[in-house]
């Protein structure tokens, strides 16, 4: 009964996208080369005049990933390779078309749920490719906001979530975003951060498991996980995948667009030794933005917005404040160079020495 169930609504969500697409056959028709996290494909933040066709092509991949500095190994499944998948931008009023190729070479059917969009299952039942397989989804960007997107097959969500199959895209209003006053706000980089909580299976003697094959690693990992405790909790697919030579990059005086989101549980990110400016707190840019957030909140299966110029040069730690979960991998670098310290702001009034202050 679940499958004719199914398989109606597929029928019932087609001859609905079949209309969609009549809609905006007209419109200019737009391909964009998507870039892997932490960047941002090169994009408008004011909106050309017409509404267009935005066309994606995302590839599924299927690969084993180191996720530590420690050897350990995920079973994964990504969106183009990439934990989380590339971030996807257009405007309101824009339709999305979606290329979604599952090759050969994998084994596992994959489908995409997008949040942004409108219609039962967000795509699911439409996009739902075996090995071999690709489909294309149409669909109208009709709410401005950031929204997650992640794998949906029927009775496994979790571990393909899990497992890496996460991304956002972004919605932005066709004037660009906005303070509460109305007044234009301008980014100049943006940055994707995707977190994710893993589970990998230890052995009897404690040590973390390596699987030949994505289907050898399922039952441990499917057991592992209903524990809800993760071994791992990192951006963009691994400890330290934010620091060092990977580091995120600004200057002073720069705006910098932070996109957090978190596929399946909490998050609470916090920048330090700087601000949220401006927070999306829910992701959603109409709705008003809070100022000078210390630290936000991102709910599981959404992602937030940040907004923040650096007024000073160095190295500021960018992580999830649970700070169990930021030592478990949770955390980056954002090296801020050009311009002088602001002793201002900042000012060392005595180094440390010995104590020679009397009450």
């Amino acid at each position: 009964m679940n499958t004719i169930k199914y398989l109606a609504l597929s029928v019932a969500l087609a001859f609905s996208g079949q209309a969609l697409a009549d809609a905006a056959d007209g419109l200019p028709h737009v391909k964009v080369s998507l870039v892997a996290p932490p960047q941002v494909h090169a994009h408008e933040q004011v909106a050309p005049k017409e509404p267009r066709v935005v066309q994606f092509r995302l590839v599924i991949e299927e690969k084993k990933m180191v996720i530590d500095d420690q050897g350990t190994t995920l079973q994964a499944m990504t969106f183009n390779g990439s934990m989380p998948g590339p971030t996807m931008v257009v405007h309101e009023g824009d339709y999305v078309e979606l290329t979604l190729v599952n090759p050969a070479t994998n084994t596992m059917p994959h489908n995409i749920d997008l949040h942004a969009a409108t219609g039962a299952l967000g795509g699911a039942a439409m996009t739902l490719v075996s090995p071999g397989q690709e489909a294309v989804l149409r669909f109208k960007a009709d709410r401005a906001g950031t929204f997650v997107y992640h794998c949906a097959p029927e009775g496994m969500v979790a571990w393909h979530v899990l497992a890496g199959m996460s991304g956002t895209l972004m919605v932005l209003p066709r004037e660009g975003l906005k303070d509460p006053a109305g007044n234009p706000l301008h980014y100049d980089r943006a940055y994707t951060i995707g977190e994710f909580d893993l589970y990998i299976p230890k052995d009897k003697d404690g040590k973390f498991k390596d699987y030949s094959t994505l289907l050898d690693s399922y039952a441990d990992t499917r057991e592992t996980m209903r524990g809800l405790i993760p071994s791992h909790v990192v951006f963009n697919g691994r400890v330290g995948a934010l620091t060092g030579k990977n580091a995120l990059k600004a200057n002073v005086g720069e705006s910098v667009l932070l996109i957090h989101s978190q596929a399946n549980r909490d998050s609470r990110p916090h920048l330090i030794g700087g601000h949220g400016d401006w927070v999306w707190e829910t992701g959603k840019f109409d709705n008003p933005p809070l100022k000078n957030l210390e630290t936000w909140f991102v709910r599981g299966g959404s992602a937030a917005v940040a907004l923040y110029t650096f007024r000073q040069p160095g190295v500021y730690a960018y992580l999830n404040h649970n700070l169990i979960e930021a030592e478990m991998g949770a955390a980056g670098h954002i090296v801020v160079e050009g311009g002088e310290w602001n002793e201002e702001l900042m000012k060392q009034v005595k180094a440390p020495g010995p104590i020679t202050s009397q009450e």
